[in-house]
């Protein structure tokens, strides 16, 4: 297991405590063996798509759990339990978890079954308060504490 030191970055900003945790999640998240195999893909500047092989399981055997900044998609395969004499099985059907971290301003929108893929829609909705705004140059308006003497 590697160790990053990010104390230097820590130093010199505010509000990226959350990048080791990232990064120790991202490393467990290589770790996993890659199964069910998936596609992230960028649709646009704004919208993204996870796109999971999930063949042989059923919407009642897949679970999707959006928490604050992480996605965790879970799947109990009722397949598992059979006692079917298999001459080969390729297709996997055995349970798992994935577990993805979204950044703050990523939110889950939707998903689908379709074909033997789970699609989840994902898209950036950034606060109308994060969002730039221009700030016309002219007289600075200062608030006058308005408190009268007595």
């Amino acid at each position: 297991m590697r160790s990053y030191d990010f104390s230097p970055l820590l130093r010199s900003s505010v509000g990226f405590d959350r990048i080791e945790h990232l990064f120790r999640g991202l490393e467990r998240a290589s770790n996993d063996g890659g199964f069910p195999p998936y596609n992230i893909v960028k649709q646009d500047a704004d919208n993204y798509r996870i796109s999971m092989a999930v063949a042989g399981f059923t919407e009642d055997e897949i679970e999707i759990t959006a928490n604050q900044n992480s996605l965790k998609i879970s799947g109990k395969s009722k397949q598992e339990k059979d006692d079917t004499d298999y001459l080969h099985r390729g297709i996997a059907g055995r349970s798992f978890n994935q577990n993805f971290e979204l950044a703050e301003t990523i939110k889950v929108v939707g998903a689908e079954l379709e074909n033997g893929l789970l699609h989840i829609d994902l898209v950036r909705e950034i606060p109308e308060a994060l969002k730039p705004r221009t700030i016309a140059i002219g007289q600075s308006k200062v608030i006058e504490n308005q408190t009268e003497a007595a």
